[in-house]
């Protein structure tokens, strides 16, 4: 009986099948993100945003599969710094100045924090009949805008004007007490998953504390830095790349909030830096390239079931957040002599919710993946529904409020 011949492959040649390594999917993120926005821009009604979440929705596990699991595990650290970039980006657009010359601006933006932080804790808790501590952690979550849509979508419309201005300085707000509250909520999370006596106010304090000292700190360096460097925009550009990076792994080193840190470092180089050593350095197309790639990732973590069985509470989750920022706008918009259609048309400029909401679970399946798996089946399907109607419903409210060009695209 002959033997079978056995074929060895060369040690030169590639392995069979190939794996995609990380600048494959990195590339295929960008072509893809770039075929979708394209497509959604030929429809003149919808930003190319939505092209790239609906391209990562295609590609990933959910329908084509393209993108595995594991490649989305291998893209994590290119979504944490993208946001890393937004964080910054947002703190830099929290002006105190003039909320101190516009005193309603910051009783405005707590109302609207609040009130549909009450609103989604009242559907999931009271109707929903889900946990105090779950619904609570939700509704938080809920609070927060998604800021690279939102500066997306200004930027495709070149929009200027009073109710943009505004917008961006909600969303900044929005996050920030999002950030704090999810920071907060954090050690109780852990308590009660190690079930040992661990003291979860302390927990908090420490995460409040020692990331608002971080963002601090790492200001007061960027801005020694800059001293030495001038105001050259290029080695500008690197020191604001560097100082992010290295806050993200000082804040993970040291326990911290990534997402808290970055804002404050963000706000702290708009509102402290009095000799005006910091330029206001544009990310522009470099950070594009994340950008789409982050909304791309964004897309593929979407499943077709999310939109199903617990879809109801997805709906009403988003309804009580819309309703609980439009009664809070609107209630004080004539004492800060905003107009009702620049009320309107804010509230639902402030719609999207997206990446920053997802990267704000993250910590939570760290350190409690039961929890965190709860936590996905209520406020998922909410994200999923406004990973699609959010893009459209800001860019459909700036337009509205006069400060949008419609054709203006890249």
């Amino acid at each position: 009986m002959r033997g079978r011949v056995r074929v060895s492959v060369p040690d030169f040649l590639p392995a069979w099948p190939p794996a995609a390594n990380s600048f494959l999917i990195f590339g295929l993120l960008l072509l893809a993100g770039l075929a979708g926005g394209r497509l959604a821009a030929t429809t003149r009604v919808l930003p190319a945003i939505t092209g790239y979440i609906a391209t990562g929705f295609l590609l990933g596990p959910g329908v084509l599969g393209w993108l595995s699991e594991s490649a989305l595990a291998q893209s994590r650290v290119l979504a944490e710094f993208s946001l890393g970039l937004i964080v910054f980006d947002l703190g830099r657009r929290l002006d105190l100045s003039w909320a101190r010359h516009d005193r309603w601006l910051l009783p405005m933006g707590i109302a609207e924090s609040a009130l549909s932080f009450i609103a989604m804790f009242a559907v999931l808790h009271l109707a929903g009949g889900v946990g105090t501590l779950e619904a609570a952690v939700a509704a938080m979550i809920g609070i927060a805008t998604a800021p690279a849509v939102v500066l997306l979508v200004t930027n495709e419309l070149k929009a200027e004007g009073p109710v943009t201005r505004r917008m961006l300085w909600h969303v900044a707000l929005n996050n920030i007490i999002a950030t704090i509250g999810i920071t907060l909520l954090l050690p109780f999370v852990e308590a009660r998953v190690s079930g040992t006596a661990l003291n979860p106010i302390g927990r908090a304090l420490w995460l409040i504390a020692g990331s608002f000292l971080l963002g601090f700190v790492a200001f007061q360096a960027m801005a020694l830095l800059a001293r030495w460097l001038g105001k050259s925009p290029v080695p500008q550009f690197l020191l604001a790349i560097g100082m992010i990076v290295i806050t993200v792994g000082a804040a993970q080193l040291g326990r911290l909030s990534v997402l808290l840190s970055l804002l404050v470092l963000g706000a702290c180089a708009r509102n402290l830096d009095r000799h005006h050593r910091l330029i206001d350095v544009e990310f522009g197309r470099a950070a594009q390239l994340f950008f789409v790639a982050l909304f791309v990732l964004t897309g593929a973590t979407l499943r077709p079931d999310q939109f199903g069985a617990i879809a109801w509470i997805g709906l009403a989750f988003v309804i009580a957040r819309l309703v609980g920022k439009s009664i809070a706008l609107y209630a004080l918009a004539w004492p800060a002599h905003v107009s009702v259609r620049q009320a309107s048309t804010l509230a639902l400029a402030l719609t999207p919710m997206a990446g920053l909401a997802i990267g704000m679970t993250q910590p939570i399946y760290d350190v409690a993946p039961e929890f965190g798996a709860r936590l996905a089946a209520v406020v998922v399907s909410g994200i999923a529904i406004l990973h699609l109607l959010g893009p459209i419903a800001t860019r459909y409210a700036l337009i509205r409020a006069g400060e949008g060009e419609p054709g203006a695209r890249d």
